[in-house]
């Protein structure tokens, strides 16, 4: 197996290694916070000391950071990505970020010899966990494939969409939706509440109905007890909902849900809910609706 490296060990990446440890491979990996990654490090992970020292030390490195800023900062500088990397060496860069930027820095990385895809993924925590999780790739066709079977391990679905940056694109045109379906879903469950129906018997029918998609499935159960960890928070989110709009300016997609929904992420913030899951939309709603979470 080609030895592999990981920059950005947050809780989608952290877990990621996880699994491609109890794949069997040989993992390097760097977290500007080491303490966060200490129990990679118990299982096995081995640890490197900047970007670049990852680089270096891995055939194939992955990264996932939260924003294009947070990609520049790990692949530039003295110690960054770029330092290290070299002929042969393949770059799976899975944060959701700037198709712009993301294609930019591929063209960099091909001048030290190496190749670069774009490869974010659709799912969360526990999708991984539950071996769901499914990859979008942007890039050369022959370096899909040499990275496809590692990928596999990662989730069931792999799927090259074109050119570099076109994951970028379909990972945002997949993500407006989960904000836009959780506010629907609390929409929902707060018209049954205040008509007299109990909040638990409301996201039991409509968790288990038509539109139970999977996202609705798990996380539509957060309007009764929000997880203490956000899974995605707001500011995550709506960093997301932000680059769908900017996008849909470019291509000329009017995009009248996403821009309302943006704007309940925007209250969120502003009533101090930046941190929590994104899945808090239900109580900015249920604020305006009159009722305490």
């Amino acid at each position: 197996m080609a030895s592999l490296g990981y920059v950005g060990l947050g809780v989608m990446g952290g877990h990621m290694v996880d699994r491609l440890l109890e794949k069997g491979h040989t993992v390097t990996g760097y977290n500007r916070t080491r303490s966060k990654a200490q129990w990679l490090i118990d299982k096995g992970m081995a640890w490197a000391g900047s970007p670049q020292a990852v680089c270096a030390a891995a055939d194939v490195i992955l990264s996932m950071v939260t924003n294009s800023e947070a990609l520049r900062s790990i692949a530039e500088g003295p110690h960054g990505m770029l330092e290290g990397l070299g002929a042969g060496k393949i770059w799976v860069e899975m944060s959701t970020v700037s198709p712009v930027t993301s294609r930019a820095l591929a063209a960099r990385v091909r001048e030290k010899g190496s190749d670069m895809v774009d490869a974010p993924v659709s799912g969360s925590v526990i999708t991984l966990q539950q071996g769901k999780l499914s990859v979008i790739v942007g890039g050369r066709l022959e370096t899909f494939e040499r990275v496809k079977p590692l990928l596999l391990d990662l989730g069931p679905k792999v799927t090259h969409v074109g050119e570099n940056g076109l994951a970028l694109v379909m990972k945002i045109a997949t993500n407006l939706s989960l904000a836009v379906q959780m506010l629907a879903f609390s929409e929902g469950v707060l018209l049954a509440e205040k008509s007299g129906i109990k909040r638990e018997a409301a996201v039991d029918v409509l968790t288990h109905s038509v539109i139970g998609s999977p996202m609705v499935q798990y996380r539509g159960p957060f309007v009764l007890k929000m997880p203490e960890e956000a899974w995605f928070n707001v500011n995550m989110m709506q960093k997301d909902m932000l680059l769908a709009l900017e996008l849909g300016r470019q291509v000329d997609v009017p995009l009248p849900t996403t821009s309302a929904t943006n704007e309940f992420l925007t209250a969120a913030r502003a009533m101090g809910l930046a941190d929590r899951d994104f899945a808090v939309l239900f109580e900015v709603l249920a604020r305006m609706s009159g009722i305490a979470k």
